[in-house]
Protein backbone atom coordinates (compact mmCIF):
# COMPACT_ATOMS: atom_id res chain seq x y z
CA UNK A 1 0.00 0.00 0.00
CA UNK A 2 1.79 3.42 -0.92
CA UNK A 3 1.09 6.50 0.90
CA UNK A 4 0.29 9.75 -1.50
CA UNK A 5 1.27 13.06 -0.05
CA UNK A 6 -2.15 15.37 -0.21
CA UNK A 7 -2.08 18.10 -2.26
CA UNK A 8 -2.39 21.77 -0.30
CA UNK A 9 -5.72 22.89 -1.06
CA UNK A 10 -5.79 26.28 -3.49
CA UNK A 11 -6.50 29.23 -2.30
CA UNK A 12 -9.59 30.83 -2.29
CA UNK A 13 -9.50 34.01 -4.65
CA UNK A 14 -9.36 37.20 -2.91
CA UNK A 15 -12.33 39.83 -3.57
CA UNK A 16 -11.65 43.37 -3.00
CA UNK A 17 -14.94 45.47 -3.26
CA UNK A 18 -14.19 49.21 -4.37
CA UNK A 19 -16.37 52.20 -4.31
CA UNK A 20 -15.78 55.37 -5.76
CA UNK A 21 -16.75 58.51 -3.90
CA UNK A 22 -17.25 62.11 -4.03
CA UNK A 23 -19.58 63.69 -1.24
CA UNK A 24 -21.52 60.00 -1.23
CA UNK A 25 -22.61 60.66 2.66
CA UNK A 26 -25.77 59.72 1.69
CA UNK A 27 -25.13 56.10 0.35
CA UNK A 28 -22.22 54.87 1.38
CA UNK A 29 -22.56 53.62 4.39
CA UNK A 30 -25.75 51.47 3.12
CA UNK A 31 -23.85 50.14 -0.15
CA UNK A 32 -20.80 49.11 2.20
CA UNK A 33 -22.98 47.23 4.36
CA UNK A 34 -24.26 45.06 1.48
CA UNK A 35 -20.05 44.90 0.77
CA UNK A 36 -19.09 42.84 3.53
CA UNK A 37 -18.76 39.54 2.01
CA UNK A 38 -15.42 40.89 0.12
CA UNK A 39 -12.22 40.11 1.36
CA UNK A 40 -11.23 43.94 1.37
CA UNK A 41 -13.40 46.91 1.18
CA UNK A 42 -11.98 49.95 -0.55
CA UNK A 43 -13.21 53.47 -0.30
CA UNK A 44 -11.39 55.61 -3.40
CA UNK A 45 -12.37 59.20 -2.42
CA UNK A 46 -11.51 61.97 -4.19
CA UNK A 47 -11.43 64.70 -1.26
CA UNK A 48 -15.30 64.45 -0.23
CA UNK A 49 -16.02 67.28 1.54
CA UNK A 50 -18.86 65.99 3.42
CA UNK A 51 -18.97 63.24 6.44
CA UNK A 52 -18.30 60.31 3.18
CA UNK A 53 -14.83 59.60 4.76
CA UNK A 54 -15.43 59.27 8.47
CA UNK A 55 -18.55 56.81 7.50
CA UNK A 56 -16.56 54.88 5.15
CA UNK A 57 -13.82 54.36 8.62
CA UNK A 58 -16.77 53.79 10.82
CA UNK A 59 -18.32 50.80 8.44
CA UNK A 60 -14.73 49.33 8.58
CA UNK A 61 -13.58 50.09 5.19
CA UNK A 62 -10.36 51.45 3.62
CA UNK A 63 -9.75 54.49 3.01
CA UNK A 64 -7.78 56.22 0.40
CA UNK A 65 -8.31 59.98 -1.41
CA UNK A 66 -6.40 60.49 -4.56
CA UNK A 67 -7.32 63.11 -6.88
CA UNK A 68 -9.62 62.70 -9.43
CA UNK A 69 -8.73 63.12 -13.12
CA UNK A 70 -11.87 60.88 -14.92
CA UNK A 71 -13.46 58.06 -13.96
CA UNK A 72 -11.08 55.43 -16.01
CA UNK A 73 -8.47 56.92 -13.94
CA UNK A 74 -9.78 56.46 -10.84
CA UNK A 75 -10.59 52.60 -11.37
CA UNK A 76 -7.20 51.94 -12.68
CA UNK A 77 -5.30 53.71 -9.85
CA UNK A 78 -7.60 51.36 -7.43
CA UNK A 79 -6.79 48.31 -9.60
CA UNK A 80 -3.01 49.14 -9.10
CA UNK A 81 -3.95 49.61 -5.04
CA UNK A 82 -5.14 46.24 -5.12
CA UNK A 83 -2.45 44.67 -6.87
CA UNK A 84 -0.14 46.16 -3.58
CA UNK A 85 -1.79 44.47 -0.68
CA UNK A 86 -0.67 41.89 1.07
CA UNK A 87 -1.67 39.31 0.32
CA UNK A 88 -2.68 41.13 -3.11
CA UNK A 89 -6.49 41.15 -4.25
CA UNK A 90 -6.45 38.68 -7.41
CA UNK A 91 -10.03 40.82 -8.45
CA UNK A 92 -11.72 44.04 -8.08
CA UNK A 93 -15.70 44.57 -7.53
CA UNK A 94 -16.17 48.21 -8.89
CA UNK A 95 -19.53 49.32 -7.12
CA UNK A 96 -21.19 52.46 -7.14
CA UNK A 97 -22.15 54.73 -4.03
CA UNK A 98 -25.78 54.12 -4.92
CA UNK A 99 -25.88 50.75 -5.79
CA UNK A 100 -26.20 47.73 -3.39
CA UNK A 101 -25.09 44.11 -3.68
CA UNK A 102 -27.49 41.62 -3.38
CA UNK A 103 -26.34 38.52 -1.81
CA UNK A 104 -27.50 36.14 -4.82
CA UNK A 105 -24.73 38.74 -6.64
CA UNK A 106 -22.17 38.27 -4.13
CA UNK A 107 -22.23 34.11 -4.09
CA UNK A 108 -22.36 34.10 -7.95
CA UNK A 109 -19.33 36.54 -7.54
CA UNK A 110 -17.20 34.26 -5.44
CA UNK A 111 -18.06 31.46 -7.79
CA UNK A 112 -17.02 32.98 -10.79
CA UNK A 113 -13.84 34.15 -9.12
CA UNK A 114 -12.57 30.13 -9.24
CA UNK A 115 -13.21 30.13 -13.41
CA UNK A 116 -9.75 30.54 -14.83
CA UNK A 117 -11.30 31.31 -18.34
CA UNK A 118 -12.41 35.13 -17.92
CA UNK A 119 -10.65 38.06 -16.93
CA UNK A 120 -13.57 40.49 -16.80
CA UNK A 121 -17.32 40.18 -15.39
CA UNK A 122 -20.24 42.05 -16.92
CA UNK A 123 -23.10 42.40 -13.94
CA UNK A 124 -27.01 43.64 -15.08
CA UNK A 125 -28.24 46.62 -13.48
CA UNK A 126 -31.97 46.41 -11.93
CA UNK A 127 -32.41 50.57 -11.97
CA UNK A 128 -34.32 52.67 -9.70
CA UNK A 129 -35.18 55.32 -11.40
CA UNK A 130 -37.14 58.10 -9.63
CA UNK A 131 -37.98 55.41 -7.30
CA UNK A 132 -39.68 53.18 -9.36
CA UNK A 133 -37.70 50.01 -10.59
CA UNK A 134 -37.44 50.40 -14.39
CA UNK A 135 -37.07 47.34 -16.95
CA UNK A 136 -37.51 48.81 -20.16
CA UNK A 137 -36.57 51.65 -22.35
CA UNK A 138 -32.82 50.80 -22.58
CA UNK A 139 -32.42 50.42 -18.61
CA UNK A 140 -32.23 46.78 -18.20
CA UNK A 141 -30.41 44.28 -18.52
CA UNK A 142 -27.61 47.31 -18.24
CA UNK A 143 -24.86 45.02 -18.12
CA UNK A 144 -21.86 46.89 -16.82
CA UNK A 145 -18.29 45.52 -16.44
CA UNK A 146 -17.51 45.47 -12.96
CA UNK A 147 -15.54 42.47 -11.84
CA UNK A 148 -11.80 42.64 -12.77
CA UNK A 149 -8.82 40.13 -12.47
CA UNK A 150 -6.06 41.85 -10.66
CA UNK A 151 -3.42 42.43 -13.50
CA UNK A 152 -4.88 41.23 -16.76
CA UNK A 153 -7.81 43.84 -17.67
CA UNK A 154 -8.06 48.06 -17.10
CA UNK A 155 -9.93 50.52 -18.32
CA UNK A 156 -9.40 52.56 -21.44
CA UNK A 157 -7.48 55.80 -20.26
CA UNK A 158 -9.05 57.44 -23.10
CA UNK A 159 -12.60 57.24 -22.14
CA UNK A 160 -13.42 59.71 -19.45
CA UNK A 161 -16.83 59.06 -18.92
CA UNK A 162 -18.64 55.94 -20.10
CA UNK A 163 -16.02 53.43 -19.25
CA UNK A 164 -14.56 50.63 -21.24
CA UNK A 165 -12.85 47.82 -20.49
CA UNK A 166 -9.59 46.38 -21.89
CA UNK A 167 -8.55 42.78 -21.85
CA UNK A 168 -8.10 39.60 -23.64
CA UNK A 169 -11.10 37.16 -24.15
CA UNK A 170 -14.34 37.24 -23.62
CA UNK A 171 -16.24 39.21 -21.48
CA UNK A 172 -17.83 36.93 -18.93
CA UNK A 173 -21.77 37.91 -17.99
CA UNK A 174 -23.48 37.25 -14.23
CA UNK A 175 -26.83 36.50 -13.86
CA UNK A 176 -27.60 37.66 -10.43
CA UNK A 177 -27.65 41.67 -10.12
CA UNK A 178 -26.80 44.47 -8.97
CA UNK A 179 -29.37 47.00 -7.36
CA UNK A 180 -28.83 50.82 -9.07
CA UNK A 181 -30.71 53.80 -7.44
CA UNK A 182 -29.63 56.10 -9.82
CA UNK A 183 -32.00 58.88 -10.23
CA UNK A 184 -33.95 60.11 -7.33
CA UNK A 185 -35.65 63.07 -9.12
CA UNK A 186 -36.42 64.62 -12.23
CA UNK A 187 -33.54 67.54 -11.54
CA UNK A 188 -30.51 65.08 -11.10
CA UNK A 189 -31.61 63.53 -14.31
CA UNK A 190 -31.58 66.32 -15.92
CA UNK A 191 -28.44 67.37 -14.58
CA UNK A 192 -26.78 64.14 -15.61
CA UNK A 193 -27.57 64.11 -19.26
CA UNK A 194 -27.19 67.69 -19.48
CA UNK A 195 -23.57 66.48 -18.55
CA UNK A 196 -23.70 63.75 -20.69
CA UNK A 197 -25.35 65.79 -24.07
CA UNK A 198 -22.13 67.67 -23.75
CA UNK A 199 -19.62 65.17 -23.35
CA UNK A 200 -20.88 63.48 -26.55
CA UNK A 201 -21.26 66.44 -28.73
CA UNK A 202 -17.84 67.30 -27.68
CA UNK A 203 -16.61 63.98 -28.80
CA UNK A 204 -19.01 64.84 -32.41
CA UNK A 205 -16.96 68.31 -32.52
CA UNK A 206 -13.42 66.82 -32.20
CA UNK A 207 -14.45 64.07 -34.83
CA UNK A 208 -15.28 66.90 -37.29
CA UNK A 209 -19.09 66.05 -37.54
CA UNK A 210 -21.46 68.87 -38.15
CA UNK A 211 -24.95 69.05 -37.58
CA UNK A 212 -28.02 68.86 -40.38
CA UNK A 213 -30.88 70.09 -40.01
CA UNK A 214 -32.30 67.16 -40.31
CA UNK A 215 -30.78 65.86 -37.39
CA UNK A 216 -32.74 68.35 -35.20
CA UNK A 217 -36.02 66.31 -35.76
CA UNK A 218 -35.28 62.96 -37.03
CA UNK A 219 -32.62 61.95 -34.44
CA UNK A 220 -35.25 62.31 -31.44
CA UNK A 221 -37.67 61.00 -33.41
CA UNK A 222 -35.64 58.11 -33.86
CA UNK A 223 -34.26 57.96 -30.08
CA UNK A 224 -38.07 57.73 -28.92
CA UNK A 225 -38.85 55.11 -31.23
CA UNK A 226 -35.73 53.57 -29.95
CA UNK A 227 -36.37 53.79 -26.27
CA UNK A 228 -40.10 53.11 -26.54
CA UNK A 229 -41.07 50.75 -28.81
CA UNK A 230 -37.65 48.93 -29.82
CA UNK A 231 -35.66 48.90 -25.99
CA UNK A 232 -39.90 48.27 -24.09
CA UNK A 233 -40.14 51.30 -22.88
CA UNK A 234 -44.16 50.73 -23.11
CA UNK A 235 -43.60 47.93 -20.90
CA UNK A 236 -43.37 51.23 -18.16
CA UNK A 237 -46.51 52.63 -19.05
CA UNK A 238 -46.39 56.03 -18.19
CA UNK A 239 -42.92 55.78 -16.93
CA UNK A 240 -41.59 54.13 -19.49
CA UNK A 241 -42.92 56.30 -21.84
CA UNK A 242 -41.83 59.84 -19.87
CA UNK A 243 -38.17 58.45 -19.74
CA UNK A 244 -38.33 57.71 -23.54
CA UNK A 245 -39.44 61.18 -24.34
CA UNK A 246 -36.96 63.03 -22.03
CA UNK A 247 -34.02 60.97 -23.76
CA UNK A 248 -35.36 62.10 -26.98
CA UNK A 249 -35.36 65.69 -26.02
CA UNK A 250 -31.41 65.18 -24.71
CA UNK A 251 -31.09 63.43 -28.25
CA UNK A 252 -31.86 66.86 -29.62
CA UNK A 253 -30.30 68.48 -26.70
CA UNK A 254 -26.77 67.08 -28.10
CA UNK A 255 -27.63 68.30 -31.73
CA UNK A 256 -27.84 72.03 -30.11
CA UNK A 257 -24.76 71.60 -28.74
CA UNK A 258 -22.73 70.49 -31.47
CA UNK A 259 -24.19 73.52 -33.11
CA UNK A 260 -23.04 76.01 -30.66
CA UNK A 261 -19.67 74.75 -30.85
CA UNK A 262 -19.68 74.88 -34.54
CA UNK A 263 -20.63 78.16 -34.21
CA UNK A 264 -18.76 79.58 -31.77
CA UNK A 265 -15.25 77.86 -33.67
CA UNK A 266 -16.19 80.35 -36.37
Amino acid sequence: MSLTTPRPAKPTPRIAAVVLTLNEARHISACLDTLDWADLRLVFDSFSSDATPDLARASGAILVQNRFVNYAQQRNEALAWASTQTPPADWVFFVDADERCTPELASELRTVAEDPTRDVWAVPRHNFIFGKLTLGAGWFPDFQARLFRVGKADFEPARAVHEVARHQGELGRLRATLDHFNYDSVAQFHDKQRRYAEYDAGILFKQGVRPKPRNFVLQPLREFRRRFFSLGGYRDGAHGLRLSALMAWYSLDMYRRLARMWRDAA
